[in-house]
């Protein structure tokens, strides 16, 4: 069970405010990693949270007993790094959200077995975001049984690369 994930973005506050408003949720200062730093809060019953730093913001160990530490780092457009979220938000909503902050949006179909919204936040930054019926979708697929079959039946078809 994933409890949470960091990412980092330009407009840091402004992308965990609108993660907050797809969760329903709030997002806050967040200064025990970076001064600047902000977590969002689903305030759901498992503590879900997003971590937003500034683009550019890299972790960094620290010696001895002491926690992790955000530092600025090297500014990066794209990353594979991604999340997928549930949002109580129905699929036209999403996309309401996306269009007003000029962020490319669109529906896809994963694997020809569930549906997500694909936000590109900040327009290089990319988060699924699941409306309630596709995270129906989401559960009945994303079993053991589901990828070990998906996989015994032979690999998926690719799209083309650029």
């Amino acid at each position: 069970m994933l409890f949470h994930m960091s990412m980092s973005a330009n407009d840091h506050r402004k992308v965990a405010a609108v993660i907050a408003e797809l969760w329903n949720g709030k997002a806050l200062p967040f200064p025990p990693v970076s001064d600047d730093g902000w977590i969002v809060l689903a305030g759901d019953d498992r503590g879900t949270a997003i971590e937003v730093y500034p683009a550019g913001t890299v972790l960094r160990e620290r010696p001895g007993d002491a926690d992790a530490y955000g530092e600025a780092g090297e500014v990066r457009a794209y990353t594979p790094t991604h999340a997928a979220i549930a949002s109580p938000l129905d699929a036209d909503a999403i996309l309401a959200i996306a269009a007003r902050e000029g962020w490319p949006a669109k529906y896809r179909k994963r694997g020809g077995a569930f549906g997500v919204i694909e936000m590109w936040i900040e327009g290089c930054q990319m988060i699924e975001v699941l409306a309630p019926e596709m995270q129906r979708e989401y559960l009945a697929t994303m079993t053991i049984a589901q990828w070990e079959a998906m996989l015994a039946a032979g690999p998926p078809a690719r799209t083309a690369t650029l």
